[in-house]
């Protein structure tokens, strides 16, 4: 078993990867140069009118309160009942003593107020789409020193919509559609939107990632193999690892099983192997 000396080094490692990739990021050319250079020019990005996140002064205790699976459910909840919500009406998936903690959470970030005998939301927000947009590329710029932005939008001749989160690293372009919704919410035609994407916007690493623990290989990973089949594209959906999935060499499926944190790192680890031949 690794002593405490090994996991100091370890995290003095990650530290120092960290370091360096933020400094190779100001060495090259900045994100909106990179895009322009593919054709895209910024239209919108990082709508802020339904986020539901508190000010810049408690922005990094938040981070880390939605790096818990059960606080990103319980948000959902919240988001649902928002006009008023007791606390069992948010109480599904954690005690009632972790949920009576994260209202209390809420409460003190100035998310919510009590009201009756019950609460609500501050501000009307429509989903925690936006939520989850922002904090995934908050761990791309925290994690691993990307320059990262959510909610872009582009006036493209072809494709519409948003592209949920894109970063650079390295001088590559990342590019993630983040679902909030579990698998029996998506539908063929999100698939295919999201090819189409990463057909025109060509990132070196292209992401389909979904907020559940549940499985992918029962629904989300038939539809990916059929929307292969329909563009007659010959490689198929291999597993890396548990409910990590990849198809060709750049684009992924994943989960937040374990974590989003640790299932990002192990796509950007995947990714640089095949450049060693492994």
């Amino acid at each position: 078993m690794p002593d405490e000396g090994t996991f100091d080094e370890l995290s003095y490692l990650r530290k120092e990867v960290r370091r360096l990739r933020q400094s190779l990021n100001l060495l090259t050319p900045g994100l909106d140069v990179m895009l322009k250079r593919r054709g895209f020019r910024i239209f919108k990005k990082e709508p802020s009118e339904f986020l539901l996140a508190p000010g810049p002064e408690l922005e990094d205790e938040y981070y880390a309160m939605l790096g818990k699976y059960s606080f990103r459910l319980f948000l959902r909840d919240v988001i649902k009942h928002q006009d008023f919500f007791t606390l069992g009406d948010v109480t599904r998936y954690a005690t009632s003593g972790v949920t009576a903690e994260y209202i209390k959470y809420l409460k003190r970030a100035g998310l919510i107020r009590p009201e009756g005998d019950g609460f609500v939301l501050n501000r009307r927000v429509k989903s925690f789409g936006e939520t989850l947009e922002w904090y995934v590329s908050g761990i791309l710029r925290r994690e691993f020193g990307a320059e990262a932005i959510w909610g872009v939008k582009f006036r493209r001749p072809n494709v519409g919509g948003d592209y949920d989160v894109i970063a650079k690293f390295d001088g590559s372009i990342f590019y993630a559609e983040v679902k909030s919704s579990p698998p029996k919410q998506i539908y063929d035609n999100e698939i295919t939107a999201f090819f189409d994407r990463v057909l025109d916007l060509s990132p070196e690493i292209a992401v389909f990632l979904m907020d559940t623990e549940l499985r992918m290989k029962d629904k989300i990973v038939p539809m990916f193999e059929e929307e292969l089949k329909r563009r007659s594209v010959r490689a198929g959906v291999r597993r890396v690892e548990k409910e990590l999935f990849q198809a060709g060499d750049r684009i992924f499926i994943i989960n937040s099983k374990d974590s989003i944190v640790r299932n990002i790192e192990t796509v950007f680890d995947r990714y640089f192997r095949k450049f060693n031949g492994i």
